[in-house]
């Protein structure tokens, strides 16, 4: 193993040990250290920094954007072990935008959790439309719901135990009242409709084995042909863009409430199990009403603001 390949995977470990998983990043850095190693570098340069970065040529310059982001927190890691190691400048390609969410209003999470259940088979309309309806209440992100185990479900306390999340964190979901009867119904019929025998999952197949990705994404594309929930030039909402939903509608709720919102969104953040409030204001967009509800609140003589 090279210095620069050892240097790295004490760089990953540190930072993993901060509670980053890494694991795209893991590999692409992976490619970087090989990259050099092969040049017989010993020191990171930015010209060669910037001539890994580029590659494949035929690449979307964002791909590239985020290449070079990579290559260079790994080289601001290293240039404190050695201070010869050239740190490549930033902005020279765009970075990916983000997609504009497509924020479903209540009526419309109706429909899809709706439609949901009337698409595929029975036992795949029964258990994906409780998914569906899940993230929908709960924006938990669909490998959170996926991997729940019935263990992880305690609904005589209406809490969902959410384990090894992206941060490498755990965290209790609160389920409403309404929500923990759905669930409950569910698993009296997944224990009669399942294949013997059942694994630990929540959510299974016919089979009794864990609820696939792949196959809830179809089931999710079905369903929105069905409900007929779409926007202009045909735009159609994406499964996680009910996370998207779940924190615009929170906001419009507490709004409406009259609620001091800026004092409850570290609560929001907790919630969704991000690491910060910064990474919650990735998911709120300023949709029509949620701008009519904030300038509701600015109106009325109680209003935080004036």
């Amino acid at each position: 193993m090279s210095a620069l390949a050892a240097a790295a995977a004490d760089y990953l470990e540190l930072r993993r040990a901060l509670g980053f998983k890494l694991v795209k990043e893991g590999r692409v850095l992976a490619t970087f250290v090989s990259y050099l190693d092969g040049r017989g570098a010993v020191t990171i340069t930015a010209e060669a920094t910037l001539a890994w970065a580029c590659q494949p040529p035929d690449a979307p310059p964002p791909r590239w954007s985020k290449r070079l982001s990579v290559a260079r927190a790994f080289a601001s890691y290293m240039r404190a072990l050695d201070p010869a190691t050239e740190v490549a400048p930033t902005g020279l390609w765009p970075s990916a935008r983000r997609q504009e969410p497509f924020v479903c209003n209540p009526t419309e999470i109706a429909a899809l959790v709706d439609a949901a259940a009337r698409v595929g088979t029975s036992f795949a309309a029964g258990t994906y439309s409780v998914v569906v309806g899940l993230i929908a209440v709960t924006g938990m992100r669909t490998g959170e719901v996926l991997r729940l185990d019935i263990d992880d479900v305690d609904l005589d306390q209406g809490l969902a135990r959410v384990r090894d999340t992206k941060f490498g964190k755990s965290r209790e979901v609160a389920l409403h009242a309404s929500t923990v009867a759905t669930l409950t119904a569910y698993g009296t019929w997944r224990d009669r409709s399942a294949q013997a025998p059942l694994g630990p999952s929540f959510f299974v197949s016919r089979a009794g084995s864990r609820a696939k990705a792949g196959q809830l994404g179809l089931h999710w594309q079905a369903t929105i042909d069905r409900a007929g929930v779409v926007r202009a030039h045909g735009r159609r909402p994406r499964l996680h863009d009910l996370r998207h939903s779940f924190a615009v509608n929170t906001l419009r709720s507490w709004h409406d409430a009259g609620l001091d919102v800026e004092a409850r969104l570290p609560l929001l953040s907790t919630y969704l199990g991000h690491a910060n409030p910064a990474s919650t204001y990735w998911y709120l967009t300023a949709t029509p009403d949620l701008l009519a509800a904030a300038a509701r609140r600015l109106e009325t003589p109680n209003g935080t603001s004036t």
